[in-house]
């Protein structure tokens, strides 16, 4: 069964993904990211590339040829083939309809009012179900 954390309180999600992503990969995970639409893949896609000149996170989207030997994948298409599902994060804001494939499964929860509230529909949505739900708060600097 999946375990799902919830980190909350995040005032940056590109950038917080970032290290989550830099975490998960220095334990040699795989990694999905979900988004909500292309926009945000985007800034996912530049803020992967850029926000460490010390650290290498190699990624791609879910349709590339190159997604089956690439450690971390992007999308916003819920529909399409996955090559793995070890670990998923959950930046688009809703349930995935696929989330019961992965291992694990992180919930990024910004500080937007909407965000926080939708986020709470989820956690009620996987507690109801019987997931083993885990809560990090971040500290605001």
């Amino acid at each position: 069964m999946t375990q799902i954390d919830f980190h909350t309180n995040i005032p940056d999600k590109f950038l917080y993904t970032c290290r989550l992503v830099r975490k998960a990969r220095a334990s040699q995970c795989q990694i999905v990211i979900l988004t909500s639409h292309a926009d945000d893949l985007a800034t996912l896609d530049r803020t992967l590339w850029t926000f460490s000149e010390q650290d290498f996170l190699p990624h791609v989207a879910a349709n590339d040829p190159l997604a089956r030997q690439t450690p971390i994948i992007l999308t916003s298409d819920e529909t399409i083939d996955l090559p793995h599902h070890q670990v998923l994060i959950n930046l688009s804001g809703h349930t995935p309809s696929h989330f019961a494939r992965f291992e694990r499964m992180f919930e990024i929860v910004t500080l937007n009012e909407t965000d926080k509230n939708d986020s709470r529909e989820r956690y009620r949505f996987y507690q109801q179900r019987g997931y083993q739900l885990s809560h990090s708060i971040a500290a605001n600097a």
